[in-house]
């Protein structure tokens, strides 16, 4: 949870949250299914075990996860790891460049930041991991 209390780092903490965890769902929705668009040049979907199809399973059910604030530490590192990996494996093996202005890959570079900062600071208020959170704050000791 982020330091400042004030209502707009509350708001903007969990609207950054749900607004990149409903676009990496898309994103990964579009591999997997061929939803908004599909993926490729012909709109179809990744091969399912190949290194596009893994990432879409990621993508899918991880931005479901960052939406939703369930998970959210461990799936955003997670996330966060596979778009670091998406940087070299994609955009500078591609390319050649390691600057994101020639390679392309500057989308995975803010994607693998922002997963890392939610990495660190959680879900934020309006998540099911605060709500769960509550509702252990308030239950009986188990003795």
């Amino acid at each position: 949870m982020s330091h400042d209390k004030s209502p707009y780092a509350i708001f903007s903490h969990n609207a950054l949250r749900i607004a990149v965890g409903i676009i990496f769902f898309t994103i990964g929705a579009s591999k997997l299914f061929g939803w908004f668009g599909g993926f490729g040049p012909d709109g179809g979907t990744a091969e399912l075990m190949g290194r596009f199809g893994i990432a879409g399973i990621l993508e899918t059910f991880g931005g479901i996860l960052i939406a939703l604030g369930l998970f959210t530490r461990p799936t955003a590192f997670i996330l966060s790891g596979q778009m670091a990996v998406a940087y070299f494996w994609i955009h500078v093996a591609g390319n050649g460049s390691l600057w994101w202005w020639s390679n392309g890959g500057e989308r995975a570079m803010l994607y693998s930041f922002i997963f890392l900062a939610l990495s660190a600071l959680g879900a934020g208020t309006l998540s099911l991991d605060a709500k769960i959170a509550q509702r252990k704050a308030g239950a009986a000791p188990t003795d």
